[in-house]
């Protein structure tokens, strides 16, 4: 069988975060809430089933590109090795900076950042716009002449590593902290405090902070997450608020120049009002870090994440065995879980409809897996009770999930 042991990734960093809360708790800690925690697996979630299309098709780009437009041919040496780690690390560094610097890379990098804890969750933070704009970076390596056998192991590296610099529990690091980014570099970098803004955008090696003038040592407790924090765990609100923003800022702007400055400006150049503006319009509740859940909603956040992640890793792992149609039905139903898990922590009373949906996709998946007609008639009697019934169902689902 032809399995995808890249889904292997998904309980081996689960494992880390459930390890790094079990360690934090016995060290008496609070480095992990509820519903941060949450909200980084649904962002991470959702990249990791893109990824089925996203690694494939930038696999293909780079292949492509070497074919065509290479410059050198260059072989797999130890040498073209330490070379090609050296200069995905380099790309990364500016990728990274222009991800800070540059309104229309800050649109989607800014999700990663959102998050006001730090920890191994927070490190899941990676959106597909995210890995877009890193693929579009990279393709400079083909181009050069590295084959897209060699690049996309170091993709896998760079994918890796940044992981475990996501957490508190590790201190300074001795002699290592002059070579590669460390656990207190990365807190610098997510931090908030206004010494800290815009340093160490390394990613394995912290050398081309020091080269480049955007280095800066840990010396006081970072404040983590968004100079001004969301209050929200809506997944949709989380990846599009700040496309938004730059849309009211381009409509606003008067000028082509103003216009460019708003793509390709700082976030600093964005009227902090128009946030305000939009939250005033969407009529976003702010949700406290602390707030008190209900049991019964806390258990069934916990149950809709832990299947979320099963589908998911079954998906992976089963790939080449899923129909093209089945996999995009599965990434709705994921799609649709973690925006529906990400609104039961804004406490959205319109859930019920999303997780409606849900059912109707399991069963045209259960129709193609399992082709038995009794349990085709079974689905569909439960079917028609939902629809004839589907106000009374909504109220007593409501009341479940939001009665304490």
């Amino acid at each position: 069988m032809n399995l995808n042991y890249i889904a292997l990734a998904v309980p081996f960093f689960a494992i880390f975060m459930l390890l790094e809360y079990y360690i934090s708790v016995r060290k008496n800690k609070k480095l992990h809430h509820f519903n941060e925690s949450v909200a980084n697996l649904n962002v991470g979630i959702a990249e990791r089933i893109a990824d089925l299309l996203t690694t494939g098709t930038f696999f293909f780009i780079f292949s492509w590109l070497n074919a065509n437009f290479s410059i050198f041919s260059i072989e797999s040496t130890a040498t073209t090795w330490v070379l090609l780690f050296l200069a995905t690390d380099l790309l990364w560094y500016w990728y990274h900076r222009f991800g800070h610097t540059v309104n229309l890379f800050w649109a989607s990098h800014i999700v990663h950042h959102q998050s006001d804890d730090f920890n191994y969750t927070a490190a899941a933070r990676i959106t597909v716009f995210q890995a877009v704009a890193r693929g579009l970076f990279w393709c400079v390596l083909p181009i050069i002449g590295f084959n897209a056998q060699m690049i996309t192991v170091l993709l896998l590296i760079h994918g890796t590593y940044p992981f475990f610099t996501h957490t508190q529990l590790v201190g300074k690091l001795g002699w290592l902290e002059y070579i590669i980014v460390t656990p207190s570099h990365h807190r610098v970098h997510h931090s908030s405090n206004p010494e800290y803004l815009d340093k160490n955008y390394g990613d394995m090696l912290i050398i081309w902070d020091k080269i480049f003038g955007t280095f800066i040592e840990e010396t006081t407790e970072p404040k983590f997450g968004l100079t001004k924090s969301l209050g929200s765990y809506s997944f949709l609100w989380q990846h599009f608020h700040y496309v938004l923003e730059l849309a009211v800022a381009f409509r606003m702007a008067k000028t082509a120049k103003q216009k460019f400055k708003v793509i390709f400006g700082g976030p600093n150049d964005i009227d902090a009002r128009i946030r305000l503006l939009l939250e005033r319009k969407f009529s976003k509740k702010t949700v406290e870090a602390d707030v008190k859940y209900s049991k019964k909603l806390t258990n069934s956040i916990i149950a809709k994440t832990a299947v979320t992640m099963i589908v998911l890793f079954l998906t992976i792992l089963f790939a080449e065995f899923i129909t093209a149609f089945n996999i995009f039905l599965i990434t709705v139903f994921i799609i649709l879980s973690v925006i529906a898990t990400g609104a039961m922590l804004d406490q959205k009373k319109w859930i019920f409809h999303l997780d409606f949906l849900r059912l109707v996709i399991i069963s045209f998946l259960s129709f193609s897996f399992f082709p038995n007609p009794f349990l085709h008639f079974i689905i569909a009697l439960f079917g028609a009770v939902g629809v004839l019934f589907y106000q009374t169902i909504h109220s007593k689902y409501q009341d479940f999930l939001f009665s304490a």
